[in-house]
């Protein structure tokens, strides 16, 4: 079942971010991740939304999890939090039962 990495993100540094968003995608290949939303326009419903969204998705939680703790991500990690505040989960896609 499909598994999906949800960044909600308030950048603080926008220039520091941005070297962190552009190695971003080729951490992603060998995990089998995508990216769904990044950080599009957005309309609030109910509530306010967050600075940035980003939503990844990954062919399963434990390629999402592999993603987020390997070598090539984790090297990059601290640029993002030194550059933004995040609220970070992965959750299950919906399989009809």
């Amino acid at each position: 079942m499909a598994a999906y990495v949800v960044n909600e993100i308030v950048v603080t540094d926008p220039d520091l971010f941005q070297t962190y968003s552009v190695q971003v995608p080729p951490t992603l290949a060998a995990f089998g991740g995508r990216y769904l939303v990044r950080s599009g326009a957005s309309q609030a419903i109910e509530g306010e939304p967050p600075g940035r969204l980003v939503i990844l998705e990954f062919p399963d939680r434990a390629a999402a999890l592999a993603w987020r703790s390997s070598p090539a991500y984790s090297a990059i990690l601290p640029i993002r939090d030194a550059s933004s505040t995040s609220r970070v989960y992965v959750v299950d896609g919906y399989q009809p039962q």
